[in-house]
C-alpha cells in the first residue's frame, strides 16, 4: 500500500496518511474496548443519563445500551466527533503535509485558535510528556501502537462472539449474545431517510 501514492500523492504523504490512520483506528479501538469493559461491568457516570432523570441502562450489553439511548444523545455523541475530526483535519501543519504525525491539535492554552476555552488538551491534557526527550516521546507512540493493535483485535472479538456465538473460543460464555446491527447505529432503516 505504501507505493500506491493515494490521491495522486506523494509516496511520503501516503505513507504518512496511512501511518496516522493505523494511530486514529488504535485510538478509538483503545477507547471502544475500555468503553466496553467498563459498560460490561455496570461502570456510568454517577449523573442521570436524560434531563428527565432517566437513569443509565445497566441490566444491558455494551451495545443494548447503546440502542437504549435516546437517539438526540447518538447526535451529540456523532458531532463531538465530527467536530473532533475536523478539528484535526483542518487546524495546523496536515500529517501529509509534513505534520507531526499522532500529533493532534491543541485544544486549549496558547497554542489553540479556538475562540471558546476548553479546559483540556485531547493529547496530553495534563501535560505529562511536554519534558519527555524524543526519544522517549517515539519509544511511547510504538507502544501505543501496539496497544491500539491489540484493542482493534480485542473489540472486534467482542463484537464477532456476540453475533457469533463461539467465533472468539476465548470468549465463550462472557460475551452475551447481540440481537441488533452494529452497522446500523440509529436503527436498521435509518439510511432509507437519504432518500427521500
Amino acid at each position: 500500500l505504501a507505493e500506491q501514492e493515494f490521491w495522486g500523492d506523494s509516496n511520503e504523504a501516503t505513507i504518512a496518511f496511512l501511518r496516522y490512520s493505523e494511530i486514529k483506528h488504535g485510538r478509538i479501538a483503545m477507547f471502544a474496548f475500555v468503553g466496553y469493559c467498563a459498560q460490561a461491568n455496570g461502570i456510568h457516570w454517577p449523573w442521570a443519563m436524560t434531563k428527565a432523570g432517566d437513569a443509565f441502562p445497566t441490566d444491558l450489553s455494551p451495545p443494548e445500551q447503546w440502542d437504549a439511548i435516546p437517539e438526540a444523545a447518538k447526535w451529540q455523541i456523532f458531532m463531538v466527533i465530527a467536530f473532533l475530526e475536523f478539528w484535526n483535519e483542518s487546524t495546523g501543519t496536515h500529517y501529509m503535509r509534513g505534520g507531526k504525525i499522532g500529533a493532534f491539535p491543541a485544544l486549549s492554552g496558547e497554542d489553540s485558535p479556538l475562540p471558546h476555552p476548553v479546559p483540556f488538551n485531547l493529547y496530553d491534557p495534563f501535560g505529562l510528556s511536554a519534558k519527555k526527550s524524543e526519544e522517549a516521546k517515539a519509544r511511547g507512540l510504538k507502544i501505543e501502537i501496539n496497544n491500539g493493535r491489540l484493542a482493534m483485535l480485542g473489540i472486534f472479538g467482542f463484537l464477532a462472539e456476540s453475533k457469533v456465538p463461539g467465533s472468539v473460543p476465548v470468549l465463550v460464555g462472557k460475551i452475551p449474545a447481540y440481537a441488533g446491527d452494529y452497522m446500523a447505529p440509529f436503527e436498521s432503516n435509518f439510511h432509507t431517510m437519504l432518500y427521500h
